[in-house]
């Protein structure tokens, strides 16, 4: 892991956001919705702990690896319930004021998120944002998702940012092999302190603060 003094010594000029578990807390609803798919259609019952694991990750993706029967019935389950769930979902503190501070700061802002299009455009808690992310990439502009590095590619296509100029945001190993496989830099967003050892991210931040330091980090201007 680099140190902080290092991170200040890049010219990022595009910072790029997971939103589920990174923007948004949805861990609760994500693993609640699917814990109530999994005794409807399987009729097992597994804890929040074994779910967790699934979090963050595309649905489809999630519906095969856990051995549904029927894939897309599992996946329509699993939406269904989560959209029942919605009302817990907030935004992480302060996250709210970090977005447009940073944005006035000068830096580029994006998402790369396993979510749809549709679920990126009609969820009421990211309109608030929309109109500061200048790039967004979803689960619809690559035929590959995460853990492959093709949404981070597509965001570079898209922007005309380069590896050296992004940093990537995000919770989980998969935004990680995303990141790594693309060239990008990482940074883990940690806000509920688990560790997660096993993710050897370039930088971890424990809170939306800390990521506020960035003020003191070197903007590449005049781009």
């Amino acid at each position: 892991m680099m140190k902080r003094e290092d991170m200040e010594q890049r010219k990022y000029k595009h910072l790029i956001f997971d939103i589920d578990g990174t923007l948004l807390d949805t861990e609760k609803t994500g693993v609640l919705s699917l814990q109530k798919s999994v005794k409807e259609l399987m009729g097992k019952d597994m804890t929040y702990d074994e779910l967790y694991p699934y979090f963050g990750i595309p649905t489809m993706v999630v519906a095969q690896k856990m051995g549904f029967e029927d894939v897309e019935a599992a996946a329509h389950s699993w939406e269904k319930n989560f959209q029942e769930l919605m009302y817990l979902i907030v935004p992480f503190d302060g996250v709210s004021e970090m977005l447009p501070r940073l944005r006035e700061m000068g830096f580029k802002l994006g998402v790369v998120t396993s979510r749809s299009c549709f679920e990126f455009n009609y969820d009421p808690r990211l309109s608030q944002w929309k109109d500061l992310f200048e790039t967004v990439i979803t689960s619809d502009d690559s035929l590959r998702h995460k853990p492959w590095p093709d949404p981070l590619l597509a965001y570079m296509s898209r922007s005309g940012a380069t590896a050296e100029e992004c940093i990537y945001f995000g919770d989980t190993d998969y935004d990680f092999e995303c990141a790594r496989g693309a060239g990008i830099d990482f940074a883990l967003a940690d806000w509920r302190n688990r560790g997660f050892q096993g993710i050897p991210a370039q930088y971890r931040f424990s809170s939306v603060e800390d990521i506020m330091a960035i003020s003191r980090w070197p903007l590449a201007v005049g781009y």
